[in-house]
């Protein structure tokens, strides 16, 4: 099948443009279902413990009010609860007095009063010294390999020791929308010289920027000798226990040990020795002829991560043979990795960390404990697919000398890679909540090999076939696990599941359960999970739904148990941040399914308004909000694909953002602060 090409519809169920669904994700929520395992469902695994009042059959009850209806999309419209009298208002927690962005449709950002706003670096911009100026009408290759990438994703703000005068920003350019980058594209004939300009603006930004000296917040970005691109054309180093594995040798690379380029790089992390973890996601639309290999296994392999296609939509494989499965079948095998870069080295080759595993990574997030183990938390984020975390074996070193980064960027390359489970019930206060397991999947030893925990699987086909590994010790199907990071006070665990419009609603998908509860979800959720002896080494977890998305009117929403008329709409929760001042957590979102723009929200996680969701920006018509830094005095968002809705182009936009009058839309960096200059939320 091609589900590549398809016409241009509006696609009303995923409140996402189809130009968006077909560049971001290869259509990935017109393709089958990919996790049909069978292990096992939530009813088999929880069987007799819940309550009679916990099951229905349309789902799980959340809240007293009534049982679960889908939020729009492929079910029924959400069940409206009875209209309660006014609650009493809650003061708001210290951080969050800003007053709430109401919902709008506008093509522009959208901020608080009392707050101003500034475009930092867009798409196009030189990086490197002696880049070119942008000029869309005139755009190559070479032009964009020094120019910053087209949608920006995550983005991290990295300390330079000893300077307080500037910082390194580092962005991710997850994917091309290229009808938005060229005038007059046509799909199904891109021109060589299109198709390379779109590999260079994939990858990563490195830029210095200068920091303002009262507040610290970054204010313009410099040239600077620590300036970089990585692209789709980038030396990589694989290490881990795949490394040199006969799967991933190439004819242009018998060695198995370097690759050329990162994919669709999603979120990231940083680390406690200044590098920058990213996230190799929808990898499966770069390579085509996945259709048409004949070997079993690697069919079903191919097909588990959704390499199943013909011609790809940007047609790399035409100038680029490695992107053609029949002529290069071990290639794919190479991306879907989380990356680790050292910004502080421009010379360096980026790492693929092999023992992280290979799957539609959102991202990866650490935690380094006193000992110095370290603890990765990673989302595969398709629908149905699994929560994971990784355990190291060897200790961080402390210091900040060069031999101390270099061994630490080794640190996930040793340890057990785990994948979580959930069972649990409905609470009598109207959320969820249970317990949970982490289960092992595979050692990656210090000397390079691996010991697998998966009956049928050696230690490398785990990390190179990692979902169907954790399909065969019964993982739990998730909601698009996305964002996973833990709060660097408490150590509580949260979990953005952006939706599923597919739960319970296909024959032979899985349906509601505690974690995930309810079906033709197209809202989402956010879960809390607080490790067992609050020790992230531990195998065992307590979990609960922090926010069960949606309009809160609905019954089926919840809001952290914080009366709902009190709080801000929040729909498919994305990426995941957290106020150094006051501990909030705060979210971004991507398809807002309440016919509103996406944005950044705050959420109180402790307290009288615990639960409590407040808006704080919108983002443009079409885009999606990505990538926040919440700073002291600021914060930061990557606005992404602008004006990306359908019969839209660069020949016929929807939007001018960033620059106004008759500009291209270009994906940017915003910087937000306190008009007064004050601490950034108050």
């Amino acid at each position: 099948m091609n589900r590549r090409l398809l016409p241009l519809l509006t696609r009303t169920d995923h409140r996402r443009s189809a130009t968006h669904c077909r560049y971001k994700c290869g259509d990935a929520c017109d393709a089958p279902v990919r996790n049909r395992s069978d292990n096992p469902t939530f009813r088999e695994v929880v069987s007799g413990t819940l309550s009679r009042r916990s099951v229905l059959s349309a789902g799980l009850v959340v809240g007293a009010t009534g049982a679960l209806a889908a939020c729009g999309g492929g079910g029924p419209a959400p069940t409206a609860a009875a209209t309660p009298s006014p609650s009493a208002p809650v003061p708001p927690s210290p951080g969050l007095g800003f007053t709430a962005v109401a919902p709008n449709t506008a093509d522009a950002v959208t901020v608080p009063e009392g707050y101003a706003q500034q475009v930092l670096i867009r798409w196009g911009d030189p990086v490197v010294t002696g880049a070119p100026t942008f000029d869309v009408a005139n755009q190559t290759a070479e032009r964009q390999a020094q120019q910053f990438g087209f949608n920006n994703d995550f983005l991290a703000v990295i300390p330079i020791p000893g300077d307080t005068t500037r910082a390194l920003l580092v962005a991710n350019h997850e994917y091309t929308t290229e009808p938005f980058m060229h005038p007059a594209y046509v799909a199904e004939a891109p021109t060589p010289e299109q198709i390379r300009i779109g590999m260079a603006a994939h990858g990563m930004s490195v830029v210095a920027v200068a920091l303002d000296p009262s507040s610290g917040r970054p204010t313009s970005v410099l040239q600077d000798p620590l300036n970089r691109r990585v692209t789709a054309t980038t030396p990589f180093t694989l290490t881990g226990p795949v490394a040199g594995d006969p799967l991933v040798r190439t004819a242009a690379d018998p060695e198995g040990r370097t690759v050329l380029g990162t994919l669709n790089n999603c979120a990231g992390g940083t680390t406690p020795w200044s590098t920058v973890l990213s996230g190799e996601e929808n990898i499966d639309q770069y390579f085509a002829n996945g259709a048409a290999v004949a070997d079993p296994v690697l069919k079903a392999r191919y097909e588990r991560l959704g390499l199943d296609g013909e011609a790809s939509e940007r047609r790399w494989e035409t100038v680029d043979p490695r992107f053609d499965l029949l002529r290069e079948p071990n290639e794919a095998h190479r991306f879907g990795w989380v990356v680790e870069l050292d910004p502080f080295d421009p010379a360096a080759a980026p790492r693929k960390h092999t023992a992280l595993g290979r799957f539609k990574h959102e991202g990866a997030t650490v935690r380094v404990l006193p000992d110095g183990t370290t603890v990765a938390y990673m989302g595969d984020d398709e629908r149905f697919e699994y929560a994971y975390k990784f355990v190291s074996s060897a200790k961080a070193r402390p210091g900040t000398a060069p031999a101390d980064r270099a061994f630490n960027q080794t640190l996930l390359d040793q340890g057990t890679l785990y994948v979580a489970t959930f069972t649990g019930e409905a609470r009598p206060d109207g959320g969820s909540g249970g317990r949970g397991e982490w289960r092992p999947l595979v050692e990656s030893r210090p000397d390079g090999t691996a010991r697998s925990f998966v009956p049928g699987f050696s230690g490398t086909e785990v990390l190179l076939f990692t979902r169907q590994a954790a399909d065969v010790v019964g993982a739990t199907k998730m909601d698009r696990p996305e964002d996973v990071e833990p709060h660097p006070v408490t150590g509580a665990v949260y979990m953005a599941l952006t939706n599923n419009d597919e739960r319970g609603v296909e024959p032979g998908a899985a349906g509601p359960d505690a974690a995930n509860p309810r079906p033709a979800n197209t809202n989402g959720q956010v879960l809390e999970l607080v490790e067992d002896r609050s020790d992230p080494t531990a195998t065992t977890f307590a979990w609960s739904l922090l926010l069960v998305c949606g309009d809160p009117k609905a019954a089926d929403t919840y809001y952290g148990g914080f009366p709902k008329d009190q709080v801000s709409a929040i729909s498919c929760p994305d990426n995941l941040a957290f106020d150094p001042t006051h501990g909030h957590l705060w979210v971004s979102t991507d398809g807002n399914a309440l016919d509103a723009n996406d944005g950044l929200f705050a959420v109180s996680l402790a307290g009288a308004d615990r639960g409590r969701v407040k808006q704080f920006l919108t983002v443009p018509r079409g885009a999606e909000t990505c990538g926040p830094v919440i700073m002291a005095n600021c914060a930061m968002v990557c606005v992404q694909h602008p004006g990306e809705v359908d019969d839209a182009s660069l020949d016929r936009p929807a939007s001018h953002w960033p620059d106004g009058g008759t500009s291209p839309a270009r994906p940017a960096v915003v910087v937000v602060w306190r008009s007064d200059g004050g601490g950034f939320a108050s």
